[in-house]
């Protein structure tokens, strides 16, 4: 029997850039008011090592990625600053390895119906100065494409949240062993998730 919604995982990395300005305690609110529970919370410094093996799980991230990043870059009226998918994606990678690098990362499961929509919909776009008013990158962050490009650096956009259920599914284990994410209740499940609402009046 398939599991019901309500047991669907995704993973969140809350970067330096957030730690950094504080923002941890905003962020995790954000998620635990839609309903979504925590099972899984450690802080970790990831090697470089570690950082590319997350990016590269997807054995087409590569390509896809620069593919994308080309399309951006027309859509925008600019040059490429290649034609090939892969050679852009070397850099991006750089970039990422060394501002993932820079600190400690908080490293986060939660769980919840449709928690990797939902993440990504209070968490917004990976660009920030896109991202809607509302959602975490659309109140916290000015950064954008065009100043991470001068820069030679990454967007500095706060969090990574999985993209896919997929893609959580290779995520975390790549993060958490089985043993660091907890299976347990809380109240509010009884609310959100039973058939009928029971046990309310005495």
């Amino acid at each position: 029997m398939k599991d019901h919604p309500k047991k669907e995982r995704t993973l969140v990395i809350i970067k330096p850039d957030a730690i950094q300005r504080s923002l941890v305690g905003e962020i995790i609110v954000r998620y635990e008011r839609l309903g979504l529970k925590l099972v899984g919370l450690k802080m970790v410094v990831p090697t470089a090592e570690q950082v590319e093996g997350h990016y590269t799980l997807d054995p087409n991230w590569r390509r896809v990625t620069g593919e994308k990043t080309i399309k951006n870059y027309r859509d925008r009226g600019l040059t490429p600053p290649s034609e090939d998918p892969l050679e852009i994606t070397a850099k991006i990678l750089k970039n990422l390895k060394k501002y993932l690098t820079a600190g400690p990362v908080i490293c986060m499961v939660w769980e919840g119906a449709h928690a990797v929509e939902l993440v990504r919909k209070i968490t917004g776009g990976t660009e920030p100065r896109g991202a809607p008013v509302g959602t975490i990158r659309g109140d916290f962050v000015v950064d954008s494409y065009v100043m991470s490009d001068a820069d030679d650096r990454a967007v500095r956009n706060l969090i990574h949240a999985s993209g896919s259920v997929s893609e959580a599914d290779m995520e975390i284990p790549h993060w958490f062993k089985k043993a660091e994410i907890i299976d347990y209740k809380v109240t509010r499940e009884d609310i959100m998730y039973n058939k009928e609402l029971e046990n309310i009046l005495p």
